[in-house]
């Protein structure tokens, strides 16, 4: 992805930002439609972001264990909230079946 407007393509702002997931709240579920949510701390600023489950970029499942290290945008329209989240800590998948 080049520099510039590029990150306004995916809805955040600027370029992918490094973090490392420090909470996790389960999610309510429910009539409430409560969700499960995150909180991210960036690598280069250290400011907290949080997200739910919808904004985890993967096939299948989508949580995120506290620790690990994810890529994120900071959304356009909430600049509190992280968005896109890719996790960059996923096991070897060959590692399940030995």
């Amino acid at each position: 992805m080049s520099s510039g407007g590029e990150g306004g393509r995916f809805g955040g702002s600027g370029e992918p930002r490094h973090g490392t997931i420090v909470d996790r709240r389960p999610s309510g579920g429910g009539a409430s439609g409560s969700l499960g949510s995150y909180t991210v701390r960036d690598d280069a600023d250290e400011r907290y972001y949080s997200f739910d489950y919808r904004q985890i970029v993967t096939e299948g499942f989508r949580t995120i264990r506290t620790g690990e290290h994810v890529r994120f945008h900071i959304s356009a329209v909430s600049p509190g909230r992280a968005e896109f989240v890719i996790r960059l800590d996923q096991p070897d998948p060959a590692e399940y079946y030995k």
